[in-house]
């Protein structure tokens, strides 16, 4: 399942959307603020943000404008009340990829946000990957060499986190958000259980890889270390 990030300080509004996204299969993690907005985008890799201008700390277009100073590029669509020209040229100008005003109809939501999501993400490789590890999103496989597994979405996700850090440590918080989102209740075990199994994936494919735990600090994809 697809999974967006909704930025909406409108409780009523946020949860329409929340579930006629869930509805149509796009997971949503919603938030009210800009900086619970931009701790979001760092913990978890979302598919597209859709995102109001009216926010509680702010223009919700300071975001995407600091999100595309990072050259992170996110598709977002802009969902405001604004509809004059200048405000939508305005929207566009700071880097968002489609613009719709309020009131809208969910099925128009739904299909501007499912074409967001089939754009590719230009910073992100076609087949992701580390060391002897390639990842295929599409079909949720690892692959090594000749060798191929499938993977469950949550294992896919920490895979893709940790081969996009390239080896550096990734906070466990981080891994959680990633494979299930900030709004899925996650048992404390969860992400253990999740390691496991990744491991157990990686020795099958006989990778070199293994994912490393950094004491206190979180884990990392690494070669030639053994995993605790």
């Amino acid at each position: 399942m697809s999974r967006i990030l909704l930025v909406e300080d409108h409780e009523r509004l946020a949860h329409l959307v929340s579930n006629g996204l869930t509805a149509a299969g796009i997971a949503v993690d919603s938030v009210q603020r800009i900086d619970a907005a931009w701790s979001a985008l760092h913990q978890v890799p979302y598919g597209a943000m859709v995102l109001d201008r009216s926010l509680p700390d702010g223009d919700g277009l300071a975001l995407l404008k600091r999100l595309r100073d990072f050259e992170l590029t996110i598709p977002c669509l802009v969902l405001t009340a604004r509809d004059a020209l200048n405000d939508r040229v305005e929207g566009l100008d700071a880097g968002a990829d489609d613009y719709l005003p309020k009131p809208f109809a969910m099925d128009e939501l739904v299909a501007r946000v499912r074409a967001l999501l089939r754009r590719p993400v230009e910073c992100l490789p076609v087949t992701p990957g580390h060391g002897d590890l390639q990842l295929r999103p599409a079909d949720s496989m690892l692959h090594c060499g000749e060798e191929r597994v499938s993977l469950a979405a949550s294992e896919l996700q920490i895979m893709l986190l940790l081969a996009r850090k390239g080896g550096d440590t990734v906070r466990r918080s981080a891994l959680e958000a990633a494979a299930w989102g900030l709004s899925e209740a996650v048992t404390p075990n969860a992400l253990d259980v999740a390691l496991h199994r990744l491991r157990r994936k990686l020795r099958a494919v006989g990778s070199s890889q293994k994912i490393v735990n950094v004491r206190s600090l979180g884990y990392a994809l690494r070669e030639d270390e053994v995993a605790e």
